[in-house]
């Protein structure tokens, strides 16, 4: 499964910016769970400031609860990701979001994503 995401207080590219899939860089996020890959495509991600990445994701996956400092896009790009609202992982409170749905998120909401399907975003 893959995700797209951008978290941004106001995206404004600066640079023009190409990228091919065959040039994105993966590799194990810090911060989720073993099995997650991400590629920054462009921005600082430990910052609270705009960045884009593609997050891929195995089956059954589970995605903690969490926040961001800055408002969140997220674009599924293909497979199935079930995200939902809280401070507590529970699958039985998600919306599945299917290859091209998308969500967005104020800056501090809490959130979580238990993965029933591959695909990318």
């Amino acid at each position: 499964m893959a995700l797209g995401a951008i978290l941004s207080p106001g995206i404004g590219a600066e640079d023009h910016v190409t990228v091919t899939p065959d040039a994105l860089k993966w590799m194990a996020p810090p911060s989720l769970p073993p099995g997650a890959k991400l590629a920054v495509i462009q921005g600082p991600i430990d910052q609270a400031t705009p960045f884009i990445i593609r997050v891929k994701f195995p089956a059954d996956y589970k995605v903690p609860a969490h926040w961001h400092p800055a408002t969140e896009h997220v674009t599924v790009l293909s497979g199935t990701f079930h995200m939902g609202l809280g401070d507590k992982l529970d699958p039985s409170k998600t919306t599945a979001l299917s290859a091209g749905s998308l969500s967005i998120m104020p800056a501090k909401t809490n959130h979580f994503g238990p993965l029933l399907a591959t695909g990318r975003f």
